[in-house]
């Protein structure tokens, strides 16, 4: 099968996805990285490696400040930020669910806000997902911590948000590109609150540029380009896997357990955004 097949291109995308949960994990395990830094590196990183790809695209110099706007940086910069901040503190599975979670949410909220209806299945759906995040999240020994959780809930709102204000860009690359370019101009205020710094081991450093450069920049352009083949059902659910798949490398790079509440949230959250999705989609609606 040819590098350039969709599927191929899909499933690069989705380790993508999954690898940014345990890189940032990595580097905030063990102190090797604070998270203001690692969300410097990982934007800054992401940014040069997103104009570099649009070059080469473009083969002349790329202008990708004439795409992108404020609003859409800002929420991106919202997510990266509560992103870091919560993995500090969360699993790498557990983590990856509540960002998942909170971005379905946030574009199923939207879609209901703007009038789509839902049918019985899809509010069983919805149930069952809320059900599931209130597994996870209700006191106990294996309860992640709140602060951490709302943070990461948070940053899946702001990609949400982002993923809504983008929805139907004519060029989504050059739009990340300059959303990612804008996005910088908030790192300041975030790097002040968090002075001093934490010095970054090497370790720390190179998980956060491999995290920028490979698994936001070229992960997002990979996704880009995969998307325009790929039919909207296959687009919506293949997601799904990020998480497990974000988990199962906690388990073996990090020796995270994957505990039985885990798993209970992970069927009830990832199968109630499945039956909302399926039951959007056979309904005729663009997800």
């Amino acid at each position: 099968m040819p590098l350039r097949h969709p599927l191929v291109l899909t499933a690069i995308a989705m380790l993508a996805f999954a690898a940014n949960s345990v890189l940032c994990r990595l580097a905030l395990h063990d102190g090797a990285i604070d998270a203001a830094s690692f969300t410097a590196v990982r934007l800054v990183t992401g940014a040069l490696t997103l104009v570099l790809i649009l070059g080469i695209r473009q083969s002349t110099w790329p202008r990708p400040l004439a795409h992108g706007n404020h609003r859409s940086a800002l929420a991106l910069f919202v997510y990266a930020a509560g992103f870091s901040l919560a993995y500090v503190q969360l699993a790498t599975g557990t983590g990856a669910l509540l960002l998942f979670g909170a971005v379905q949410a946030t574009m199923i909220g939207y879609g209901r806000y703007r009038g789509e209806r839902l049918n019985r299945w899809q509010w069983v759906g919805l149930a069952l997902a809320l059900a599931g995040l209130l597994v996870l999240l209700l006191p106990g020994a294996t309860a992640p911590p709140v602060t951490a959780a709302l943070l990461m809930l948070l940053a899946g709102i702001g990609w949400g948000v982002y993923s809504l204000r983008g929805k139907g860009a004519a060029d989504a690359t050059a739009e990340t590109t300059g959303n990612f370019l804008r996005s910088l101009s908030w790192l300041a205020p975030l790097l002040i609150i968090a002075w001093p710094p934490h010095l970054p081991t090497g370790e720390g450093l190179l998980y956060a540029l491999l995290s920028g450069a490979l698994a936001s920049g070229a992960g997002y352009a990979i996704w880009y380009l995969a998307l325009p083949a790929l039919a909207t059902s296959t687009a919506a659910t293949v997601q799904l896997s990020v998480p497990v798949l974000a988990a199962l490398a906690g388990t073996l790079w990090l020796d995270e357990s994957v505990t039985v509440r885990l798993v209970i949230a992970s069927v009830a959250i990832l199968g109630g955004i499945a039956l909302v999705i399926r039951g959007r989609l056979s309904a005729g609606e663009n997800t």
